[in-house]
């Protein structure tokens, strides 16, 4: 069973629509820092269910039937609203958030990361090497792991990437000329249009983890480490294809 996630937005679509004092989790749910903060200021009883115990989670808030008073809710306010603003847009169910909210960028920047990837495994076929384009691939599947795990508020899944665990990624994006024969590499248009488009994809990675830490860090806390994780996984394997391909790694269709 994946690891259960309570977040602050749960509880104030609960709390909004119930104003109860008490939560009920399943046992073993990761309680974020944001939603311990919300416990505390609302006076929030939690209640841990016990391990294999009756009784289910305070369900989230659907969305009720077109024409009901307040069909939707401002997620950080509850005000129940008729009809959706265009400046907002769905945070999840029937709760609304403006559309320039630090988590709405960040889908946005997952959004223009896959297409990022689309647009280098395209250069990767006109150029002819097939292993970048099944490696980017896989690289294209946990972008879109990452938007369904923060758009669903669950956990991101752990997951190899290249054939490699995370210490495996650290080792060889930070020990280039051991791990794959060439110095770390200095950009240059002279590389040839797929090494530009991976380098570029690269600093996409990156522009999308600043993105997601905007969204949920605050100082030292996090409340989705595993997203900030997996996007840093993720830019280390950007930057091993890159380097591969560099160091003649894959091999060209034909030859």
């Amino acid at each position: 069973m994946p690891m259960k996630i309570l977040t602050d937005t749960q509880l104030r679509a609960h709390w909004f629509k119930t104003r109860s004092r008490e939560y009920v989790v399943e046992a073993g749910t990761f309680i974020t820092p944001a939603a311990r903060d919300f416990l505390r200021e609302q006076e929030i009883a939690l209640r841990v269910l016990p391990e294999g115990g009756g009784g289910q989670v305070m369900p989230q808030t659907p969305i009720p039937p077109r024409g009901t008073p307040g069909r939707y809710r401002d997620a950080s306010t509850g005000v129940a609203l008729e009809e959706k603003p265009e400046h907002m847009t769905h945070l999840r169910g029937n709760l609304l958030v403006p559309k320039g909210h630090p988590r709405i960028v960040l889908r946005g920047k997952l959004d223009s990361l896959e297409a990022r990837i689309l647009e280098t495994q395209l250069a990767a076929q006109e150029e002819g090497f097939p292993q970048v384009i099944e490696d980017l691939e896989e690289l294209y599947r946990q972008v879109q792991a990452i938007l369904g795990a923060e758009v669903k508020e669950e956990p991101l899944p752990d997951q190899r990437l290249l054939g490699l665990d995370e210490e495996g990624l650290r080792r060889v994006s930070h020990h280039v000329r051991e791990e794959i024969g060439i110095p770390h590499p200095v950009p240059s248009w002279k590389m040839g249009r797929l090494c530009v488009a991976l380098n570029s994809l690269r600093t996409s990675v990156r522009e999308t983890e600043l993105a997601a830490v905007a969204a949920f860090c605050r100082g030292t806390e996090c409340d989705r480490p595993d997203l900030i994780r997996g996007l840093n996984r993720l830019s280390s394997a950007v930057y091993i294809i890159f380097c591969r391909k560099l160091a003649g790694f894959y091999r060209e269709e034909g030859k």
